[in-house]
């Protein structure tokens, strides 16, 4: 009798035929494939952020509003919990995963090449880490930041007593 199993991405085992993530059961089957794994959605939002944050060109993620409201919440005690997985929506399936993100580009970086870098560091992260292949990794570029910015920046973060 012959097993018909469909192997996951690039984290199968080859000497086996069985994805890590979803195995087969019995006393007969190597330990590591017994049971099933499930991957959270906010571990590959975490993942794909910090893979895309490393990409040299990329100065942030999330919208303008995200970020604003991030930076607030990231200054009250106890409330700065999103920040990696800001401006990072992803959708996990059993076997598939994909990412859209929000970015903004440092001045001067060419966009196309970025989002390329970005898109190749995302995949090669969570498809390495997690098993899931991702199909798709969209993204958004929803600002460019400038040098100045840094200094309005700098001065509204002053406040009045130091």
């Amino acid at each position: 009798m012959t097993d018909n199993i469909t192997s996951v991405g690039g984290g199968s085992r080859p000497d086996t035929g069985v994805s890590p993530l979803k195995g087969r059961t019995g006393a007969g089957a190597p330990a590591e494939t017994r049971g099933k794994t499930t991957i959270a959605d906010s571990v590959v939002a975490k993942i794909a952020g910090t893979a895309a944050r490393e990409v040299p060109g990329i100065h942030g993620l999330g919208a303008g509003m995200a970020r604003a409201f991030g930076a607030v919440r990231e200054r009250v005690p106890g409330g700065g919990g999103g920040g990696a997985t800001r401006g990072v929506k992803v959708e996990v399936g059993e076997r598939q995963a994909a990412v859209d993100l929000d970015v903004v580009v440092e001045y001067g970086a060419s966009i196309v090449d970025v989002a390329g870098e970005v898109r190749t560091n995302v995949i090669s992260a969570v498809e390495r880490m997690t098993g899931l292949e991702v199909v798709e990794v969209n993204i958004a570029v929803d600002d460019v930041h400038l040098p100045d910015d840094e200094e309005e920046e700098a001065a509204s973060d002053g406040g009045r007593v130091r």
